[in-house]
């Protein structure tokens, strides 16, 4: 594989720095989804952590680099995940920290990121506008800006998924990675191509915000004017050259899948694994329910990346997708 930004020795040495709360999570085979989706199907739980996403892994590794600071203070521009992430590592570490958020946002992941003691700024407007007043503030403030995807700590705290994964019994024909900013994609498919390269890492974005698939199909970076869907966790219109860099070094196939499909994707795992998710998090299942020929007999495992969603907005998404089973 030719170099990738992320580093497989630093990957095991994260293993040591991130609380032991975000790792070995849950990994298990779920059979009851199988007869409806004609695969072997397993789930590896990235949920059952005090933020509900993977993304402590990397806050974990952001936040220990700066506490030995001086005067310790980071901004991030969030959607939610990753704000509550860098709020509850910062928390621990004694980290100011600022979220910048857009004021449509999930309520709950909005009173969370309150809660864990961060300050929280809201902009009108999506991802991109909160990305911008992040990096002013961080300029004008004189703080460490965190940046998703782009700051290698987010890839290879996520990358640490990937050792769990190659490491368990049995194997994997597939893995299914939600991708938004890249992080999680890249951070899970560094360490599949270099341990397990006969395993295929099959990324999933939604058609209404598709810039990173659209770049990654094109080798080149690719914006969209506008992000128009339910999984605002990869909402994003604006890829990050260098993620698109790795992206294309591990990833080997990239797809687009529609809203109802989402929505029918996470009313299967609360049905069959009793699972309530975001949105982002059933972009796995949803990839296999548009494609079950190309998944058929296989053995597929789908990494649950989140279940921050307000239950309001959950039961109108899953009790009206329209979408029949």
């Amino acid at each position: 594989m030719t170099q990738t930004r992320l580093d497989l020795a630093r990957i095991r040495q994260a293993r040591h720095v991130v609380d032991p709360v975000f790792l070995n999570t849950p990994l298990y085979r779920c059979e009851a989804l199988e007869p409806v989706l004609g695969c072997a199907v397993s789930i590896k739980l990235e949920t059952a952590n005090p933020v509900r996403s993977f993304k402590g892994r990397g806050t974990e590794l952001v936040a220990s680099l700066l506490a030995g600071s001086a005067a310790p203070a980071a901004v991030c521009a969030s959607a939610g995940n990753l704000g509550q992430a860098l709020a509850w590592s910062g928390r621990t570490r004694g980290i100011d920290i600022t979220v910048v958020a857009p004021r449509r946002a999930a309520r709950v992941k909005l009173d969370r990121i309150r809660s864990l003691g961060a300050r929280l700024e809201l902009v009108d407007g999506d991802h991109e506008v909160a990305r911008e007043r992040a990096a002013a503030i961080a300029r004008h403030e004189g703080i460490r800006l965190v940046e998703d995807s782009l700051d290698i700590e987010t890839c290879e705290g996520a990358a640490t998924i990937g050792l769990e994964l190659v490491h368990s019994t049995p194997t994997f024909d597939t893995v299914l990675i939600a991708l938004g900013g890249g992080a999680l994609a890249t951070g899970v498919g560094h360490v599949v191509r270099a341990l397990a390269p006969g395993m295929e890492v099959v990324c999933v974005q939604p058609h209404g915000a598709p810039a990173m698939t659209l770049s990654w199909h094109a080798r080149r970076v690719i914006t969209t004017d506008s992000a128009d869907t339910i999984a605002d966790g990869v909402a994003g219109r604006r890829p990050i050259p260098a993620v698109l860099d790795d992206l294309l070094l591990v990833a080997d196939d990239a797809v687009l899948v529609q809203e109802a499909s989402i929505t029918a994707g996470m009313r299967l795992l609360l049905d069959h694994a009793g699972l309530v998710v975001e949105p982002s998090a059933a972009l796995g299942i949803a990839a296999i329910l548009e494609d079950r020929d190309r998944f058929a007999g296989r053995h597929i495992v789908t990494i649950v990346c989140g279940s921050n969603i307000d239950m309001d907005a959950y039961r109108r998404l899953v009790g009206t997708s329209g979408v029949r089973i």
